[in-house]
């Protein structure tokens, strides 16, 4: 059975939050999508990387969040997101859906 890869869920879930707040107006909105992006990928990092490393990859996600704020103020709003995006679905991806995105490896015949 094929794993759905969780990094581009995870980059989603803050672009979509950030958008949310922005656009809507609605910050309580916002974190909910945040909230379900992660709720939604905590159990496929534990299965992947066991608790501890989905405790991890939580904290990098939620730690984004914070990290994006003062950010902002310095780049920019979006770009901002867009950075704090890529470096939490890097994470993820070297992390929990390193098996996801390989691929397998052919049989050499000698």
């Amino acid at each position: 059975m094929s794993r759905i890869p969780t990094a581009p869920v995870a980059a989603s879930g803050l672009i979509a939050g950030f958008a949310a707040g922005r656009y809507l107006h609605r910050r309580d909105l916002a974190g909910i999508i945040c909230a379900a992006a992660l709720a939604w990928c905590l159990p496929a990092w534990r299965d992947a990387a066991g608790a501890g490393g989905a405790a991890g990859l939580a904290a990098i996600y939620v730690g984004g969040l914070g990290v994006s704020h003062p950010l902002a103020k310095k780049i920019g709003g979006w770009p901002s997101v867009l950075v704090v995006s890529a470096a939490s679905a890097a994470a993820v991806a070297v992390v929990a859906d390193r098996r996801t995105f390989s691929r397998p490896r052919r049989l050499v015949r000698r």
